[in-house]
């Protein structure tokens, strides 16, 4: 395409709503433009990376055995409530009335759908296992819509839905599609990790989420460098804590101490200047039922609700109190002589703690040399707490990298939670009626493109994959008044676009230090510059956008070169 009759439109400055590297960008190279809060329009060059982006996703899908269909984004809200989820999606569910007073919703994910269409149409053992996907727009009424792309109200997805008539099968399909996933994101180059994950509101057995590196990735990953190991936050195993302390076992008695306006750990740890591994942390949790329980940990870790929910199997909250509890003294709370408590629970971390400091449950008060048995019991321990960066693999005993990421995928194993609640089922070998064993599988189509741009930058603009550049070749002619340069760019165009190479010729008139700049912004992997050298000695300058090398060619050699470019940098 010539630059002049094409629609680029790129800015100079950095928008204001732009807090990341990717939102910035996609508006400055004409990929995007903003239409209200979390709804954005495609525009030419976006369009054409996102059509890449599918087309990988297609190959790998159909590779897999999933077979492409389409449903309607919008859903009647009957098969919702059959489902739980009408209730349970609260209001990031965008829902509407058609002109008969109806309830509809615009779909978020299409499990409900997908498995009423597969009520009414798969009947017997015979048709299964089936692997169904599409791509299609979702909706999500976000709270606060940001990071352009990352989190906005309207979204591209490619979703895949499973039916199988046992576990095994299951498992056959969520292993290809995890194999499928994989090859997505390395076909488009970028650095990631498939971790362990929290079914969340899709529900189900179990779930991987597809975490692509990024330093300012809202999802925080825990892995490890020397085996396969690899987890969200929230889900992150480790080997119990060392202890921190030296010295032998503690042997003080336990005393009280005047700590007055101490009511947080930095505060505690200023006064008594000692380190955080030297506190032990009290931290109270209720149940729907109004229940306390108190949960300990080494000043230096963090409780994972989660954790401590799938502990003691209940929905738990960090317990808030009232003006009329006096039940507790918040901010000096300690597991010593602790009344009104449903159960206490100590983290792994605090094992092998010693002559410890911990609150006295009274006001500006705290005890040292507290030591566990002697001074207070636990009912169990547990692993309740979030992974440090010092802590080891539960696998190999590797240390732990801690990292920030993306989630571009996530895929799950649903089982029968779908199915057993819409009715939907077959007929088995032995003639009985039995439920779908499901499976879902997604990953975010605009997501990737600000993940791959998040991942793939520097100071001057994005670094396109060349699977997924909006234009494979950027061609400048340094001053399109030269007859000479001119007529080079004109046939080298030509020669490229006959060949069936994707080449985006700037044929502006203006100053070659723009086009540069839009062409470095724009993020091409390779930029061919007709300019003086051509003139001198007919050679023709290529610029590589991925790491600023540059080369030389006669015309002659150009296409030869961009074809074996190509072969070796674009995956299929």
């Amino acid at each position: 395409m010539k630059y002049s009759e094409g629609f680029i439109p790129t800015l100079k400055e950095d928008p204001r709503e732009a807090e990341i590297a990717s939102h910035s960008l996609t508006l400055r190279a004409g990929l995007i433009r903003k239409i209200a809060s979390g709804i954005y329009a495609f525009l030419p060059a976006g369009i054409r990376v996102l059509q890449k982006i599918e087309q990988i996703i297609r190959e790998e899908m159909n590779r897999a055995g999933a077979v492409e269909i389409f449903l309607p984004v919008m859903q009647p809200a009957e098969l919702w409530k059959k489902s739980g989820r009408w209730d349970e999606y609260g209001p990031e569910l965008f829902r509407l009335k058609d002109r008969s007073d109806r309830d509809f919703c615009l779909g978020p994910t299409h499990e409900e759908l997908i498995t009423q269409l597969a009520y009414h149409d798969i009947r017997s053992y015979k048709d299964l296992p089936l692997n169904l996907y599409q791509i299609q727009v979702k909706f999500r009424d976000e709270i606060r819509p940001r990071y352009g792309l990352l989190r906005a109200r309207e979204f591209i997805m490619k979703d895949a839905y499973s039916f199988c008539g046992d576990e095994k099968g299951l498992d056959e399909i969520y292993e290809k599609m995890h194999t499928a996933y994989s090859r997505i994101v390395e076909r488009m180059d970028l650095k990631f990790r498939a971790v362990e994950a929290d079914t969340g509101l899709i529900g189900g057995k179990s779930s991987h989420e597809f975490l692509v590196f990024a330093g300012d990735g809202e999802e925080t990953l825990v892995y490890c460098p020397d085996c396969d190991y690899a987890a969200n936050m929230e889900m992150a195993d480790f080997k119990a804590p060392e202890n921190l302390q030296d010295g032998s076992p503690g042997i003080n008695e336990a005393e009280e101490i005047s700590t007055p306006g101490t009511n947080n750990i930095e505060d505690l740890v200023d006064f008594l200047k000692t380190g955080k591994e030297n506190i032990l942390k009290t931290m109270l949790l209720s149940d729907e039922e109004e229940n306390v329980y108190s949960f300990l940990m080494r000043g230096d870790r963090q409780l994972n609700l989660s954790k401590a929910e799938k502990f003691l199997g209940r929905t738990l909250d960090f317990y808030k109190g009232s003006e009329d509890d006096h039940r507790f003294t918040i901010g000096y709370i300690g597991p010593v002589s602790l009344r009104n408590i449903k159960g206490i629970y100590g983290d792994n971390s605090i094992k092998n703690m010693k002559d410890f400091i911990t609150g006295a449950n009274k006001a500006d008060t705290h005890l040292k040399n507290v030591n566990l048995e002697r001074d207070f019991e636990v009912d169990d321990f547990g692993d309740f707490s979030y992974p440090l960066d010092t802590d080891r693999c539960i696998k190999c005993g590797g240390k732990l990298q801690i990292e920030k990421g993306i989630e571009i995928g996530h895929i799950f194993k649903l089982g029968k939670k779908y199915s057993e609640k819409m009715d939907a089922g077959f007929i088995d070998r032995d003639g009985k009626q039995k439920p779908f064993i499901m499976g879902c599988y997604g990953i975010g189509v605009t997501r990737i493109m600000s993940a791959v741009i998040e991942q793939l930058h520097d100071e001057k603009g994005i670094i396109w994959p060349p699977s997924i550049a909006p234009y494979l070749v950027n061609l400048i002619v340094t001053t399109s008044r030269d007859s000479a340069m001119a007529d080079a760019a004109e046939q080298l165009y030509d020669v490229l676009t006959e060949a069936g190479v994707e080449v985006l010729y700037d044929d502006r008139n203006i100053s070659t230090g723009i086009k540069f700049k839009d062409s470095d912004l724009l993020g091409i992997p390779l930029r061919l510059v007709i300019g003086k050298k051509y003139l001198e000695s007919k050679l023709i300058e290529i610029q590589f956008r991925k790491n600023d090398e540059k080369t030389e060619l006669v015309p002659e050699n150009i296409l030869a070169f961009i074809k074996d470019f190509k072969s070796r940098n674009i995956k299929k």
